[in-house]
């Protein structure tokens, strides 16, 4: 069974950092994609970065590039997302989701190509 377990989520100042991470269990990552959207109160979820796994490429969020990047751990069950110089309107509900044949620059920041999801962990960035 596909299960993906946020955290690193919490408050931070304008301008600091934080790392999200996703553990992956039920499965190798080996060929997916791994990807972090997000959903603040009122707004539609939201791609924000994504990481190839079988070849490495990532894609971000315009928003985002520059600020944001994404790896995987070296336990290798592991994704993280590091969030630099954060801004206000970077809090949301942070998700990570798993799609199981990959991704490409167009479809990977589409949510229904993502069937396994987290359950989500806070971000709230303080002006």
């Amino acid at each position: 069974q596909v299960q993906l377990v946020e955290s690193g989520g919490g408050l931070v100042q304008f301008g600091g950092s934080l790392r999200l991470s996703c553990a992956a269990s039920g499965f190798a990552l080996d060929y997916y994609a791994i990807g972090w959207f997000r959903q603040a109160p009122g707004k539609e979820r939201e791609g924000v970065s994504c990481l190839s796994i079988s070849d490495g490429t990532t894609y971000f969020k315009d928003s985002v590039k520059g600020r944001f990047t994404i790896a995987r751990g070296n336990a290798k069950n592991a994704v993280y997302q590091q969030m630099n110089n954060l801004q206000p309107e970077d809090s949301a509900v942070y998700y990570c989701a798993a799609a199981p044949y990959g991704t490409d620059s167009y479809r990977w920041s589409e949510p229904d190509e993502y069937p396994s999801w987290g359950q989500g962990t806070q971000v709230t960035v303080a002006a």
